[in-house]
């Protein structure tokens, strides 16, 4: 496994909504938004190629190249292989995976131009490709790591099959993956994807850690607001807490950029919670009790 990706870091902080937020589009204003992460010890970024269609990362780039020394600080994640209907040259204008060794190749050399960072911390292949060919991706993304372009390879949304498809062509390991993991979705959990991902090595991020906000809703919302005060922390907090009590410390993707919710999930992502309160969260988001 990667050696950064044992440092115990609470979450990773996500970029997709980067082109939405106006006021950190000035480079200087998002260079002090960085840096003020970084010195709270949020040193991982998630990025994708198609958040605000190559504008995210853009906008991040632009923010290192206005604060010399930042760019050795951050850790990058990043991911491609979605290609969006608008830059699909086809004829049919349709949105679609591509895996194969140019596609990939091409996209990472122009994510480390977007940047403006020599390495790629790590490179996910964001969705999973039927057409892929995975002998020939396998050897562009073993070739990116001999260059030095990318620190790690993981993937994003691949059942155990297709990520043991790619990881059997490859000389070096898959270290992550991505998946949907929360409390509002703790499928993963009981049809055996979590596991297999931690028996095969991989280090778990979960993205839409708080559900898009389901998790405050109805009964679980009610739970999570009456235990949180026993914590003294918020219930996002609590959210956070409860995902990352699990076995191999999933490492939550927060999609919030403004500066008090972060302080927010900062407080409560530490918390360790005892086995019946963890338990009393699942039924509750369930609806259902432990059998």
């Amino acid at each position: 496994m990667n050696e950064d990706l044992r440092i115990e870091v609470p979450f990773l902080v996500g970029m997709m909504r980067l082109h939405e937020r106006e006021a950190l589009h000035d480079p200087n204003a998002l260079a002090d938004w960085i840096e003020a992460r970084l010195d709270q010890g949020l040193t991982w970024f998630d990025h994708a190629d198609i958040y605000g269609d190559r504008k995210g990362e853009t906008l991040f780039g632009d923010a290192l190249r206005a604060r010399p020394g930042l760019a050795a600080r951050v850790r990058i994640v990043t991911k491609a292989c979605i290609v969006t209907p608008s830059r699909d040259t086809s004829p049919y204008g349709v949105k679609h995976y591509d895996s194969s060794p140019d596609y990939l190749s091409a996209a990472i050399d122009a994510s480390l131009t977007r940047l403006g960072v020599e390495r790629l911390d790590h490179f996910l292949l964001h969705r999973p490709d039927p057409l892929m060919d995975a002998a020939a991706t396998g050897g562009a993304l073993d070739a990116a790591i001999d260059a030095g372009k990318i620190g790690a390879v993981g993937v994003s949304n691949f059942l155990p099959e297709q990520w043991r498809r790619l990881q059997a062509s490859m000389r070096h390991p898959l270290v992550s993956h991505q998946l949907q993991l929360s409390l509002a979705h703790p499928e993963p959990l009981f049809d055996g994807l979590y596991d297999a991902l931690l028996a095969d090595g991989m280090r778990p991020m979960a993205w839409s850690p708080l559900g898009g906000g389901t998790v405050f809703e109805d009964v679980l919302g009610e739970s999570l607001a009456r235990l949180a005060q026993d914590f003294t922390t918020s219930s996002a907090g609590l959210a956070l807490a409860w995902l990352r009590g699990l076995p191999g410390h999933p490492v939550p993707v927060i999609g919030t950029l403004r500066e008090q919710r972060i302080d927010e999930l900062l407080s409560g992502a530490c918390i360790r919670l005892d086995r019946p309160t963890w338990f009393a969260l699942l039924e509750e988001a369930r609806s259902q009790r432990v059998a």
